[in-house]
């Protein structure tokens, strides 16, 4: 794992030995390309169960799953990850939790934060990025105080499931703070508001000087896009990729190597390019073992093709 100047003084703030850290330092870099994991995988287990997860499968990068540390947990969204959940049982599910969480966000000493960067630092695990998804419901005060919970959190990047209108009112606010917001694209093509194509990332990089892509090869795949292509085209944007399988024409998550993402192609235009790209598994098909067991088979994956 390569350490920045900025993880040196986190690891001195902290009081913590440098030569004990950088040996508990988990290294999940094959041949090149920085591996890693949203912890969305893990969204079966509470925090302190996922970090010993991403330990045991030996991931050493994560983005982190706002749930996995707001009010309630992710036990407060069940009704959302489950397998039968329509989309409006998700949307319904995930609008009952940004009520429940409003004035969490509000109120929260920013000291929580440090503590949970703290536990991800004992564990040797770098925080990469804050998966927090601005939506409508968000007020100004609730955007504004996210930034401050990243820059507690000690990233350098939010990451964001949300939509072009509610991009533009984040704009300002990344400005202000001057912290990369990525934009994280599903595969619904047919809502203009939605990222999902090439043209609504350029949208959204051209909002602000600090917004850039996080690029779902497996969404991207599923919505009718060439993954490859538009990495070749649009690298110098690109701050994270996640990897998953899903069928073209908006077909499901499957286990690796069972659809047509081309994860293979992608890590090898990786390694090969030398993008300083991370790509983080993010485990989504229904899968016959423990999250931990299949987020390691997921790893297990990319390991041989960078072998």
């Amino acid at each position: 794992m390569t350490y920045s100047r900025r993880h040196f003084t986190r690891l001195a703030l902290a009081g913590l030995p440098l030569s004990s850290a950088l040996a508990r330092a988990i290294d999940s870099k094959i041949n090149g390309v920085q591996l890693g994991v949203q912890s969305y995988s893990f969204r079966d287990l509470p925090l302190d169960d996922a970090i010993k997860a991403m330990v045991a499968d030996g991931l050493g990068d994560c983005e982190l799953f706002s749930p996995h540390i707001e009010a309630g947990g992710v036990k407060a969204l069940e009704a959302a990850f489950q397998p039968s959940a329509t989309p409006a049982q998700r949307k319904a599910a995930f609008k009952a939790y940004e009520e429940k969480v409003h004035e969490w966000r509000l109120s929260v000493p920013l000291d929580y934060f440090k503590e949970v960067r703290k536990k991800f630092d004992d564990a040797g695990i770098n925080l990469y990025a804050y998966n927090l998804s601005f939506s409508e419901h968000f007020t100004d005060e609730e955007i504004n105080r996210g930034f401050l919970m990243a820059k507690a959190l000690g990233v350098d990047i939010i990451t964001a499931s949300t939509t072009l209108p509610v991009a533009k009112r984040v704009a300002p606010f990344a400005d202000q703070h001057k912290m990369i917001v990525a934009m994280h694209g599903h595969s619904d093509v047919k809502d203009p508001n939605q990222f999902a194509t090439p043209q609504s990332f350029a949208t959204a990089v051209a909002m602000s000087k600090y917004f850039r892509v996080n690029l779902d090869i497996g969404h991207f795949t599923a919505a009718g896009f060439d993954a490859v292509d538009y990495i070749q085209r649009n690298h110098d944007v690109i701050v994270l990729l996640h990897l998953k399988d899903r069928k073209k024409n908006q077909g499901p998550n499957v286990p690796w190597g069972e659809g047509d993402t081309p994860i293979k192609q992608v890590l090898l235009l990786l390694k090969e390019n030398r993008y300083p790209i991370p790509a983080f598994v993010e485990y989504e098909y229904k899968g016959s073992g423990s999250s931990q067991e299949e987020v390691a088979k997921c790893y297990e994956y990319c390991k041989n093709v960078l072998a």
